[in-house]
Order: C-alpha cells, then structure tokens, then sequence
C-alpha cells in the first residue's frame, strides 16, 4: 500500500513540478480520486487537459472531480469498475475524447451526448444493449463510437431515424441480438 501511495504523490508532483498538461495516475490502485489531490494541483488545474485514470478500482466519479477539470480534454477512464457516470459529465465544455472501455456499465451514459465538443466515446467491452442513435446523431463533433464487444440489440441501431454522420464501431461476435 505505502508502495502505491508513493507512486502517486511522484506522479502528482511531476505533473506540478513540470507543468505538465497530462495527470497519470493510471493502475495505482485508486478506489476514488484522492481528495489531498485536489489541494496538491489547485494551482494548476487549469492547465491540466488529460487525465488517465485506466487500470484502477473506481467504482464511481464525483462531481467534484468533474467541477474542478472542467477544462480536460481527454479522459481516461478504461479498466475500472464503473457503472454510471455523474450528471455534471454533460457540462464539460472541452472534452473531446472518453474512455470508459471495460468498465461494467449496463446503459449507455447518456449524459455523455449533451457535450457538444465531444469526438470520440469509447465504451468497448462493457454490457450496453442500447446505443441512443437519435442522440448521437445530433452531436456536432462527434466521429466515433466504440461499442465493440457489447451485447447491442441490433434493431435499436437500425431504428435510427436521423443519418449517422460518425463512425459505430461494433464487433460481429458480439452476439447482436
């Protein structure tokens, strides 16, 4: 445990100490973003536009981590244990690319196509049925959408009224039903 917590007090420090615009703390064995973080990178949260929390143990996200990295505009969150994610997501006015691939997320988050700025989603290998096409559809950016290995129901893409102006990534073997 003392091993990870130095792991990431190095990585937060290098990121203040640097300047740097990316925060990475990935596969250190975060349950939740540590609140000490939020006082450490005060001064410099603004320049922060990438964060990588991959290959952690999260289970949710707060607002709080939302409200104060308002201005990211990539977010890695791939390899955790997720299922939804907050409201405030949709409030992100920068926000370009989400990872949320291998999480345990059982409804596309739909809050996700309220941010207009928004060019790739990537949700690979969670247990969506569902994608909300109509909504996609509308998003000005948006190019991609991964939803390989997902359990999509294949009419609920088909039913889709508006013309799709992104790319749907989806995998044959992944049993459309």
């Amino acid at each position: 445990m003392g091993e990870a917590v130095a792991n990431v007090a190095r990585r937060i420090n290098e990121t203040v100490e640097e300047e740097k615009d990316t925060l990475d703390l990935s596969a250190c064995k975060l349950i939740n973003f540590p609140d000490a973080v939020y006082k450490v990178l005060r001064n410099v949260t603004e320049k922060i536009h990438v964060i990588t929390l991959a290959n952690n143990e999260f289970k949710s996200l707060t607002s709080k981590f939302i409200t104060n990295f308002s201005q990211l505009r990539e977010l890695n969150l791939e390899g955790n244990h997720l299922t939804k994610l907050p409201d405030v997501i949709g409030t992100m006015l920068h926000l370009t690319t989400i990872n949320l691939a291998r999480n345990k997320f059982t409804a596309f988050p739909e809050k996700l196509t309220d941010i207009k700025t928004l060019e790739r989603i990537n949700l690979e290998g969670n247990e969506i049925s569902e994608v909300p096409m109509d909504k996609l559809s509308a998003m000005p950016s948006l190019q991609c959408v991964n939803m390989k290995s997902n359990p999509i129901k294949k009419e609920k893409l088909t039913a889709s009224t508006p013309p799709i102006t992104f790319e749907l990534l989806t995998t044959p073997e992944d049993n459309v039903v």
